[in-house]
């Protein structure tokens, strides 16, 4: 361990805190640039930025040296929950936006009962829209899930390995069987996805790369890759839901 760590740990001098923060605002930037964020009216980047900055001053008072895991490990998803937090705060998908994505995960439930899969083009014609109106749907059910789906993908995605939560985050054992059984359901529900939805979901929640990466990746353009996660995740929604 460095001496700053030792030295702000030991004393709390806020200079050494501030050359903390400095030192791992990139980190900052590196959680929220993956976080398929649209921003909500009256706010900007730099309040996204200020709210995962919120999260890694928590995440600085909050470590502990003794405990021997990486500080970066400890503090990704303390700085992810502080933005998902203060969007939650502020509403940022209208109501219509939301009865929109709850028609669609209806439709992909009815197909997946029905058919046992839900195609673009059934759901069109469920949903009674035009090519247009439905992939401009499936990328507000993009945005939409962060707030949901990341906090429960991201459980088993690599940031925080199980020997490195601090004591305060392990779970009971009782949480630890309900924990099991919905990584579970999870992973059941990922079985079923079309291959090209379910290499979105792993390329993004278990290998960190951006839509825009993912896009490169499949050869297509950053909003198709936005589409597809977000009928990826409407479509993971309604299966979770269903556990079928």
């Amino acid at each position: 361990m460095d001496d700053l760590w030792l030295r702000y740990k030991k004393d709390r001098d806020p200079k050494d805190k501030e050359a903390l923060v400095k030192r791992y605002l990139p980190l900052v930037k590196y959680v929220v640039s993956r976080m398929p964020l649209a921003l909500p009216p009256g706010l900007s980047f730099d309040d996204i930025l200020s709210f995962g900055i919120m999260g890694l001053l928590d995440a600085i008072e909050r470590y502990d040296l003794a405990l021997g895991y990486k500080f970066n490990t400890f503090a990704v998803p303390r700085i992810r929950g502080a933005v998902l937090d203060e969007l939650r705060r502020f509403d940022w998908l209208s109501r219509a936006g939301r009865e929109k994505v709850r028609r669609l995960e209806k439709a992909v439930d009815k197909l997946y009962r029905e058919k046992g899969q839900a195609g673009d083009v059934e759901l069109m014609d469920e949903l009674d829209m035009d090519e247009k109106t439905y992939k401009e749907l499936l990328e507000v059910a993009s945005r939409n899930h962060v707030v949901s789906l990341d906090e429960v993908l991201a459980l088993d995605d690599g940031d925080v390995s199980r020997g490195d939560l601090v004591a305060d985050d392990l779970p009971t054992p009782q949480e630890a069987v309900e924990l099991s059984d919905e990584l579970d359901s999870i992973a059941r529900a990922l079985e079923r996805l079309p291959e090209k939805e379910r290499l979105v979901i792993s390329l993004y929640y278990y290998d960190g790369l951006t839509l825009k990466e993912i896009g490169a990746v499949l050869g297509v353009t950053e909003s198709r890759a936005s589409q597809i996660h977000g009928k990826a995740l409407s479509t993971l929604r309604a299966l979770l839901r269903a556990d079928f």
